[in-house]
This record gives structure tokens, sequence and C-alpha cells, in this order.
């Protein structure tokens, strides 16, 4: 394992569940944790001051993102990422295999790497799995992720099952570039909607030595139901003593599923873009503020809410707000909708010091149980 990085599992639940701790060089975390996506080193609207106040412990940012603008060099110029951002606490970086994913039309996938032309400016680039540890290495992040090939759902079995080949071929080529001890690297398993390929890359990927284990490719697009069954198949399959971190899930019932199966780190945007479009996560479930109905609402958005947006607006403002595109609007509703996550992952871990993980959990979470 890094030097600086440390995985404990503190307690297991008989549900599956675990709380564990992560210590890395920036500071340490509980898991299971839910982590704020930064994807250019900020959290839309957000001082990091405020992301602390909220709960936030440990914070994603995308490496792809970060090369195009404002580039490496720059960064390292700056001081680093944490000085960029300035974020005092860990920070994990998404090497960028789902955003080119999403970026099909300008990306050219190959055994050597992805050839891709620049969203930003239209420059040719070529990502390869060494390069993408060397990225992150230099921002100085404190988890890294591997590259890998992400591809939608719905593609073909043999499409899927080259993308798993290369996906593990890729991991062992990223872990042989490692250079900086101090970064800790996260393998990544592929394979779709198929348990036998999933199957097959969770053996590939966890047969290399790494300080933790990411499960991709899920929430783009599928039913649930399959969501869950995937999760279920290859969470079963990651070693007991390094973190597994699901990514890109999910809603307020996903993350209780999803902890119950034995997951420890999730990364959305639900919380931050749904805010952005006045879309609320209470306890009774989603809240559109945009709706005439809360015009004249003297209620906070959420009874019973000790955040900053419910101890001092009412819904009603937070509509004027947003109505009227007001920045503050959006921040509001982005602290909200933080306040709401870290605080159900903050009741996730005390039931699960407690013993009394899934029942409290599930009363966390309210109408989304």
């Amino acid at each position: 394992m890094s030097a600086g990085f440390r995985f404990e599992v503190v307690r297991e639940d008989p549900s599956g569940a675990r709380l564990g701790r992560i210590e890395t060089l920036h500071g340490s975390f509980e898991t299971p944790a839910f982590m704020p996506v930064a994807t250019l080193g900020s959290v839309k609207g957000l001082t990091p001051r405020q992301l602390e106040e909220v709960g936030a412990e440990i914070v994603l940012a995308n490496a792809y993102h970060l090369v195009q603008r404002p580039g490496v060099e720059t960064v390292q110029a700056l001081g680093g990422l944490h000085a960029l951002m300035g974020w005092r606490g860990p920070i994990l970086t998404d090497s960028g295999g789902y955003q080119l994913m999403s970026l099909a039309d300008l990306v050219r996938v190959e055994d050597e790497g992805v050839h891709y032309r620049s969203h930003v400016d239209g420059r040719a680039g070529l990502l390869r799995p060494e390069d993408a540890v060397t990225v992150q290495e230099a921002l100085g992040v404190d988890i890294a992720m591997s590259l890998d090939e992400c591809v939608p759902s719905g593609t073909p079995r043999e499409r899927i099952a080259r993308a798993v080949d290369r996906t593990g071929a890729w991991a062992a080529r990223g872990l042989a570039a490692r250079t900086r001890p101090e970064t800790a690297l996260f393998g990544i398993v592929q394979g779709g909607l198929d348990v036998g390929l999933r199957t097959e890359s969770a053996a590939g990927v966890t047969a290399l030595d790494f300080d933790g284990y990411a499960v991709g490719g899920l929430s783009v697009g599928e039913p649930p139901a399959d969501t869950a069954r995937v999760a279920a198949v290859t969470v079963a399959r990651l070693p007991r003593a390094r973190p597994r971190y699901l990514m890109g899930v999910g809603t307020p019932r996903d993350l209780l599923r999803f902890v119950a199966m034995g997951y420890d780190m999730f990364d959305c945007v639900l919380p931050t873009r749904n805010a952005r479009n006045g879309m609320l996560f209470t306890r009774d479930g989603k809240l559109v503020i945009r709706n005439a109905r809360y015009a004249r609402d003297p209620r906070p958005v959420e009874e019973g809410c000790v955040c900053y947006t419910c101890g001092l607006f009412s819904r009603g403002a937070l509509r004027h707000l947003v109505l009227a595109r007001e920045m503050l609007g959006a921040a509001l509703a982005t602290l909200h909708n933080l306040h709401f996550y870290l605080r159900l992952m903050r009741e996730f871990r005390a039931a699960l010091r407690e013993g009394t993980f899934p029942s409290r959990g599930a009363l966390a979470c309210g109408a989304w149980a």
C-alpha cells in the first residue's frame, strides 16, 4: 500500500456494510464516504470553507479536464491542485475514462491509449495509461484512478469484452508507471452488465496490487435493477482489506442500497447539478423549488434541517432567487443538497458504529428508502 495511505475496516455489519477509515497525507476520512464533485477544481458555487462546514472530508476532481485547462504545468506552477483549489483535505481524481466515453465523437480508442481532440480548443492529444498516472501524480492528489475504457449501456458483448481486456492491460501499465509513493492508485473493474465479464475483469484487476478498487461503467443509462444486480456480484469479488469505490452513484436510495452491499466510497453530480436546476433533496423526497406553490411558502426547504440555507431562507425566498437566476440561489440550493447527502453518510456511519444499520439508515433516507 502507498506511503501515507492506509485503510482500516473498523466494523463490519451483518448486512455487509462496513465502517472504515482512510488515512492520506492530507488528512483522514471515514467511510462510507460521499465525495462532492469538483471536476475543474471547484464545487460550483461553493467555497472550500463552505464545503468543510457541510461536512465534506474528501472531494473529487477530474484529471482529463484539468489537463485541458488550466494545464498540468500551470497547476504545478501554482503549487499543486490543493493550492489551486484552496482545499486542505484529501483529493481523488478520476483519470478521464468516463469523460472520454461521453465525448465519443472526439476520441479514438486503441490499445496504445485514447486519441482525442480537446473539447476546449480542438487540439489533438493522446492519453495513455502511463500518462494518466503521471498527470495525477504531478497534480499532487491523494488518490488517483487508473485509466479504463468505459462503454455505454447497450454495447454489444464482443465490444465490452475488448474493453475489459484493454482496461486490464492499461491497469498493469499504469501501475508500472508509478513514481510518487504518496499517491494511492486505484484499479477499475469494467464489464458492462455481463456478470461473466465483470467477474473476469475483477479477477484480473484485483490480481494487481492496487491500493483500492473501483467499479466503473454503471449508472450509464441501464435500468436501476441491472445496476444493483451487477454491483452486488462485483463487490463480492473485491478484496475485503482494500477500499471499494462505486463510481457515479447516485440517489439517496442508491447510497443506502450500495452501502449495505459493502461499498465504501461514492461520488455523483446529482446533488450539485440538480441544485443548479432547482431540485432539492429532502427526507420527504424531491422538492422542485420552481413550482408556483412555493412562491409564498415561509417554511425552510426541509423542516429540521440545520444547514445554512434552511436556517436563513424560506422556500419562497429561494424560489425567487432561482427564478431570477441569481447566483446566490444556485449556491444556496447546492449547500442544502450537499448538506443532505453528507448528513446522510454521517447517519449511516453512526448506525454502523451503533449496530443499528440498515434500519437507522433507512430512517435517515426518509421517503427515499
